[in-house]
């Protein structure tokens, strides 16, 4: 959970320093090289820039910034592959590979998060855990149930959220489901819900062990 935990405040680091070099080409006009902004090969038109020397020093500082990340998210990432494969981690990711939306980070990240799955005896129990379930709200004469509770593990909750993401663009089966969803439903709640199905498979694979 800590090198995960020290992945993510990386991963946020990496985006605020992006952010605010995409600030400048937004707040001059600028009209930057085709492809991904952030590579070596464009570095020359970022320091190349006539823009104040106020303003070049920042350039210049934060892409140092992204020089340093980079290499220190590499080896955080290697090391979670690492343990990916050594007790206990090698015999559950198996398991929640084979889910859409399932690399090793989000397997880690899952197992790092639910621990022993035992403690959960039904896949509500776990999608409460995530603050996954949906809300009720009782007055008497009325049941209904509202939006996510959001209470739990934060970080299950946001990368079942995640996986949902990838798993609707490129499998077919959740494709379908998010496509019914849509119809009665905002976008980003019917995501929420794919999410939440994808957990119970989780706890289906890892509880059955299939």
């Amino acid at each position: 959970r800590a090198l995960l935990s020290h992945r993510r405040r990386l991963i946020k680091m990496r985006t605020m320093t992006r952010n605010r070099l995409n600030s400048v080409i937004h707040r001059y006009n600028l009209t930057p090289p085709r492809g991904e902004l952030f590579l070596l090969k464009h570095r020359a038109w970022w320091l190349g820039l006539k823009l104040s020397p106020t303003e070049t020093l920042r350039i210049r500082q934060d892409l140092a910034t992204l020089d340093h990340l980079e290499p220190e998210i590499v080896e955080v990432e290697e090391e979670l592959f690492r343990l990916s494969t050594v007790s206990p981690w090698a015999e559950h990711v198996p398991y929640l590979m084979q889910l859409p939306g399932f690399g090793i980070i989000v397997a880690m990240t899952v197992l790092s998060a639910i621990g022993d799955v035992t403690r959960f005896p039904s896949a509500k129990k776990l999608v409460g855990y995530a603050g996954l379930g949906a809300s009720v709200h009782d007055s008497g004469e009325t049941h209904r149930t509202g939006r996510i509770t959001k209470t739990g593990r934060k970080d299950l909750r946001w990368i079942m959220v995640e996986s949902a993401r990838i798993a609707v663009l490129y499998h077919e089966y959740w494709k379908r489901e998010y496509a019914k969803l849509e119809k009665r439903m905002d976008s980003n709640k019917a995501i929420v819900v794919i999410g939440r199905k994808l957990l119970v498979g989780v706890w289906h694979v890892l509880t059955e062990r299939v």
